[in-house]
């Protein structure tokens, strides 16, 4: 189902998960006069406290849904880990954007890296493992150093382990409660960087500048624009992200991760969703990811993805929480806090974006 003519102020996104991307994105709803309505499990769920409507249920709750569905004008998802008859069912209701193939290529690594790859868009060696013979295999292929990851479910540094020269193929198979898996190659990178990509029902893209991004425990810790690549690897980047996001008819906005290695690029993975890395945008950019993602799904014109500024987004994680007086002293600083009681160890409790004058 395809949206028929762009939502005017007043009508309603709904949104699935509840969460600080969906928080940003009822947020960005309501700067263009648009409701949001949030449906997640949660009690707790952050964007319920910014939200016009929101509905606590699980999600199969069936009736729960049709109820949703009835109520808003297009549904959206903030996480890519929704159920897909989940979003099977509201699909064959209500318009949804992105569209549940997207979702499920992306939700499932071995899909996605074989979609990724049928576009003749490089990435890591990969081999699907279903078991401890599978794995053993695939280490004869790929060979070791590499990574096991489970299939699905995957985030931050979750779901997956490192094989090893002296790692045992079955304690690396039992690390990730042997599920389904995918073993890849690991890729010897200087950085790496991300594209946040958006595009609209009639089809046209607009790109962002292209974040250098900074881990720390497989979490994200810093995003900093301008990116230090060449102009070739940046226009490669960029090919790389509008072929992907056009061969999904995607509409919205999704993250692009990829490698910098040499003069080579390599995507490693996408996210159908708004993006972490991509959050400085709401302070560098006259359009944030999240308005945009919000106006593409809507039918609005996409809007200016331009940088009048340089800016280093900084994650705040756990108790750096309670560090909030010190953050907001700061200078030329945007403070971004997303509602959260409990500052869990590596928890992501909000963000700063530091600016600086834009060079050139």
């Amino acid at each position: 189902m395809r949206l028929e003519k762009p939502l005017a102020p007043g009508a309603t996104i709904g949104i699935l998960g509840g969460g600080q991307l969906g928080r940003m994105l009822a947020m960005a709803a309501a700067q263009l006069g648009l409701k949001s309505h949030i449906f997640a499990p949660e009690i707790d769920s952050p964007a319920f406290q910014v939200a016009f409507a929101h509905t606590m249920a699980g999600y199969h709750d069936y009736a729960a849904l049709e109820n949703f569905a009835r109520a808003v004008d297009v549904v959206t998802f903030e996480f890519e880990n929704v159920p897909g008859d989940t979003a099977a069912f509201l699909e064959a209701r209500c318009v949804l954007a992105p569209n549940s193939a997207a979702l499920k290529t992306a939700q499932d690594r071995v899909d996605e890296k074989k979609f990724i790859a049928s576009l003749n868009i490089p990435v890591a060696p990969f081999a699907p493992v279903e078991g401890e013979d599978d794995l053993l295999k695939a280490i004869d292929i790929i060979g070791r150093p590499a990574v096991l990851k489970t299939r699905r479910f995957g985030y931050d540094g979750k779901g997956q382990t490192r094989i090893l020269a002296d790692t045992s193929p079955a304690v690396a198979w039992a690390d990730i409660g042997k599920s389904p898996a995918i073993l890849e190659g690991i890729i010897a990178f200087e950085m790496e960087i991300s594209v946040i990509a958006a595009r609209g029902w009639d089809g046209a893209v607009a790109l962002y500048d292209v974040p250098e991004n900074a881990h720390e425990n497989h979490i994200l810790r810093t995003s900093t624009v301008p990116a230090r690549i060449m102009e070739e690897t940046n226009a490669a980047a960029r090919v790389m992200a509008r072929k992907i996001i056009s061969a999904l008819d995607y509409v919205g906005v999704m993250g692009i991760e990829m490698f910098v290695a040499g003069k080579d690029l390599i995507v490693n993975e996408i996210a159908p969703r708004v993006h972490n890395s991509g959050h400085w945008t709401q302070d560098a950019c006259v359009v944030s990811q999240f308005e945009q993602h919000i106006r593409a799904i809507a039918g609005w014109p996409l809007g200016d993805t331009r940088r009048h500024s340089n800016v280093v987004m900084h994650n705040i994680l756990g108790k750096e929480a309670r560090k909030w007086a010190e953050y907001a002293s700061l200078e030329k600083t945007a403070v971004h806090y997303y509602g959260k009681a409990e500052p869990r160890r590596g928890r992501k409790m909000g963000h700063i974006n530091v600016l600086t004058p834009r060079q050139g």
